[in-house]
């Protein structure tokens, strides 16, 4: 097929009713297919049926023979906490273990700045007038929220293939209203990029404004490889180690959890600090609650006692995830090949792929999918307050439908983001 930029406005128009044509038989076939959000299947759900088997047989005792299921150890217990520390790289001192949302732990952890201020803060961040948020784009839309939701102007950062754009960062920073930023360091929600080491040095080490500066470094993908090549597995360097070095230990605090490694409505979360900031937390936290859901700790280490069986797991979930994976660029590769007017990645691991359509198109492509059957994300929902400024950007999420559906969903984007290319180029 020729580049559509050189074809003529007649070969463009026959293109077009051709493509309209295949476009009207798959709405005629009144599908319904979802790619919305990064959920688990039903058979990577199913991968953890029997993590509560045993439960019984321990006498409810963790490895301190403490019972889990009454009061007390608000941080988590030990067992869990040493696994966390395993995947973050880290020590078990400086973990803190919570409920199934890394989300809430993240809200919660600005709200406790924003009400009493962080360890090293003159005043709660509520009493500064102001305030801003820097925002890696495209990026996580739950994230933005959080910050928008608490009042803070959020400004958008490029990603580059290391991260974000550390020359701009550099220069926002400098800014005493700026107060963090949002990373997803290993396979970022939606692009896939794995941070470089420069990357994550620049960040520890920066010179910023405000002395209570806060990274957010929510590592949600850092077990969640799709190959099996182990050279190719994204890894960053612990970074509360990183910010010591570079003399800002307060800098980071650290969020994980196992909500897409066992169950999403029932797994861990943990966020991780050093120990003048996690001395600060437990404060509150030692207010707001007696305890997490210790049964649920012990019944997650008794079925992935160490990083080992946790790698042994996700080669499960990878095995279910990669041919879906595979999927959307085998179909869109072939039916996409004007790489003048499309891109898209090719994740190593993570839960999307983010596709960039003719600039200007990418709302239309999702409306024309939504009425075609195929729900999508909107289009800017990776973007600080929804708003795409190039109309590019569309995140994909592949992990849920089963590999039919996913065929079906993504040749109807194609034949979208085909139909609106030509309409631009048309001034249609």
């Amino acid at each position: 097929m020729k580049n559509y930029k050189s074809m003529t406005r007649e070969e463009l128009a026959a293109e077009k009713d051709a493509l309209t044509l295949r476009y009207e038989e798959y709405k005629a076939m009144s599908l319904a297919l979802d790619m919305t959000r990064g959920k688990p299947s039903s058979e990577q759900l199913d991968l953890s049926n029997h993590m509560y088997d045993d439960l019984a047989s321990t006498n409810f005792r963790n490895s301190l023979g403490q019972d889990v299921r009454n009061y007390g150890i608000p941080a988590g217990i030990v067992d869990a906490r040493e696994l966390f520390a395993q995947i973050l790289e880290t020590d078990k001192d400086n973990i803190a273990m919570g409920n199934s949302s890394s989300l809430n732990q993240m809200f919660d952890t600005m709200m406790r700045a924003m009400v009493f201020g962080e360890v090293d803060s003159d005043k709660p961040w509520s009493a500064i007038e102001g305030r801003k948020w820097l925002c890696p784009a495209p990026g996580y839309d739950r994230h933005f929220r959080v910050t928008q939701t608490l009042g803070f102007e959020l400004i958008a950062v490029p990603m580059t293939d290391d991260g974000p754009d550390m020359d701009m960062v550099e220069e926002l920073v400098k800014d005493e209203k700026v107060m963090g930023i949002w990373c997803v360091p290993c396979y970022s929600n939606p692009d896939g990029i794995v941070y470089s080491e420069e990357t994550c040095e620049r960040l520890a080490g920066m010179k910023t404004g405000a002395k209570d500066f806060r990274i957010y470094w929510d590592n949600a993908y850092v077990v969640h490889h799709l190959t099996e090549n182990d050279s190719l597995r994204g890894h960053v360097p612990d970074m509360l180690s990183l910010c010591d070095k570079a003399g800002n230990p307060n800098r980071v605090y650290e969020f994980a959890s196992s909500s897409k490694i066992t169950f999403a409505g029932a797994g861990l979360s943990c966020f991780a600090a050093n120990h003048e900031s996690m001395k600060h937390a437990r404060k509150i936290l030692d207010v707001q609650t007696i305890c997490t859901n210790k049964v649920n700790q012990l019944a997650h280490v008794r079925f992935l006692p160490d990083l080992k069986a946790v790698d042994a797991h996700m080669r499960k979930h990878a095995a279910i995830l990669r041919p879906k994976f595979e999927m959307v660029a085998s179909v869109l590769k072939d039916e996409l090949c004007d790489s003048e007017l499309w891109h898209w990645t090719d994740p190593k691991g993570g839960y999307f792929v983010s596709f960039y359509a003719m600039p200007g198109t990418a709302t239309d492509i999702v409306r024309m999918c939504k009425e075609a059957g195929v729900a999508l994300t909107p289009a800017g929902a990776s973007f600080p307050y929804g708003i795409d400024p190039n109309d590019t950007n569309i995140r994909l999420s592949p992990s849920f439908p089963p590999v039919a559906d996913i065929e079906k969903a993504t040749r109807i984007l194609c034949v979208c983001a085909k139909i609106t290319a030509i309409n631009k180029l048309l001034g249609v």
